[in-house]
């Protein structure tokens, strides 16, 4: 079920209804029936898929609690082989098969990979994860091995999360499960305000410039070089909207039945570094491979040599969950350079200190400048299809092509831009909930009003599935 459809604007108030009406013991078997029916809106039979992991992860973190010393270990490693098992046969199996047949056709072999047409099950990556993040901490002693099926198969299809994140971990979200919530006003209130929000930039602001850059990136050659650089500014903040919109309204729905999901982002295109715009950036997921790669790796607390090839491992990783392609790994690989280089050339801090208020804020907004051309740049090869379209992208906006086509823009879409730009400077580290919360409360209502006027009238004709329900 999309957040953006008919459907769910019917199934979440009788579901957030329902939630209080019914004594705290009945409530784990609403929100997991309503998870179900949610999740089973896509592809029904696909459901099971989820069920095979809660299975294999329920079992797991009982057997590792009551295991000691070796077995421990082994009960874990039997639990990531299988998790991920299902994510390698649905997600990576064709990618594995062709990149062989191709090695293998180097070498003279004519060889024929079989392949799977099937479909990805929706938001795979983002449910492995959290069910992985469960068994690690069982493992860890961080936290204690859920015993009810029911309340565990929840933390795994919370609904609001489900399928694009945040990716939860359990001390947050399933100890949440088992308080009972009461209803507050306040909770309402705030989990409303961020679901509006995210509506606005889902339908307004994302949608609308996803069509221009479908219209750019489906065959970039034939455009100008200038459409093609708008075209990538444009997805810039396409996939920054709507992912940012998904998480919002996912928020914002849990927090209505009183539940505290992670925040995914925190203003990341006002980063002044790669590394900086990571802590700001899907958040739920960079710090899942910080805590169990990145760590597990030995961190920073090894030879430089070392330290480099880790970082560039959960780089790569990082680019590889997000798709089977190596257009996502050289994506991922890109930052993880670039994040190594700025490691090593840091700005001189004793230069800032001699400088101006002035000065400082001339050199700060030049390095967000900075970052965010790089990540926009970068953006290129998560966006195409393969590796040479991404190299077209690449010419046409570092250079000069021959194309034809000019790209129309609506005025509309640069008033949109500025509007969301105005919207992030002003809530910088800051959530829309508490910042719209803190006004007055005719002016709480011009947002209020504002905001469903220009989702109504001007929402995308074209309605678009939210960009990382691929992953």
């Amino acid at each position: 079920m999309l957040f953006n459809s008919i459907s769910f604007l019917v199934f979440f108030p009788i579901v957030t209804l329902l939630y209080y009406l019914l004594a705290f013991r009945f409530r784990w078997i609403l929100l997991l029936l309503a998870s179900c029916i949610f999740y089973m809106f896509f592809i029904p039979e696909y459901i099971l898929i989820i069920f095979v992991t809660i299975i294999i992860d329920y079992l797991a973190g009982i057997y590792i609690e009551n295991a000691e010393g070796h077995k421990k270990k082994m009960y874990l490693i039997v639990s990531i082989v299988s998790t991920c098992l299902v994510l390698i046969v649905f997600k990576y199996f064709n990618f594995f098969q062709q990149n062989i047949e191709s090695l293998l056709q180097i070498f003279g072999f004519n060889f024929k990979a079989t392949t799977f047409n099937i479909l990805l099950p929706i938001g795979l990556s983002f449910h492995t994860f959290q069910s992985l993040s469960y068994v690690i901490e069982v493992y860890r002693g961080n936290q204690k091995a859920e015993k009810h099926f029911g309340i565990y198969s929840l933390y795994v299809m919370f609904y609001p999360q489900l399928v694009t994140g945040p990716i939860e971990r359990p001390q947050n979200l399933l100890t949440q499960l088992r308080q009972e919530k009461v209803f507050e006003y306040q909770n309402l209130a705030n989990g409303l305000r961020l679901m509006l929000f995210g509506f606005f930039v889902k339908m307004v602001i994302a949608d609308n410039l996803g069509t221009y850059v479908d219209l750019v990136y489906t065959s970039p050659a034939d455009f100008s070089s200038s459409s093609v650089r708008w075209a990538t500014l444009f997805y810039s903040f396409q996939i920054y909207g709507d992912f940012f919109a998904y998480s919002t309204i996912a928020v914002g729905a849990a927090l209505c039945m009183g539940y505290s999901l992670m925040d995914n982002f925190k203003s990341p295109y006002l980063s002044k570094s790669i590394g900086e715009f990571w802590s700001r950036w899907h958040i739920s997921l960079s710090t899942w491979f910080r805590d169990y790669v990145y760590f597990s790796l030995g961190g920073n607390k090894v030879a430089i040599s070392k330290w480099i090839f880790n970082i560039l491992i959960v780089f790569a990783i990082s680019g590889f969950w997000h798709g089977a392609s190596w257009t996502f790994v050289i994506w991922g690989l890109a930052h993880g350079f670039i994040y190594i280089l700025e490691s090593f050339f840091p700005f001189n801090q004793e230069i800032k200190n001699k400088l101006t208020r002035v000065q400082l804020y001339l050199l700060d907004s030049i390095l967000v400048l900075k970052t965010f051309v790089i990540t926009s740049l970068i953006w290129i090869l998560f966006r195409a299809q393969n590796l040479e379209t991404a190299k077209t992208i690449f010419n046409s906006t570092l250079n000069n092509n021959m194309g034809t086509k000019n790209l129309e823009i609506d005025n509309k879409i640069f008033y949109f831009l500025g509007l969301f730009i105005l919207i992030e400077l002003l809530l910088y580290n800051k959530r829309f909930d508490k910042w719209c919360g803190a006004r007055k409360v005719w002016v709480r209502w011009i947002i209020y009003l504002a905001l469903i006027a220009l989702t109504i009238l001007y929402s995308s004709v074209q309605d678009y599935a939210f960009i990382y329900f691929q992953f």
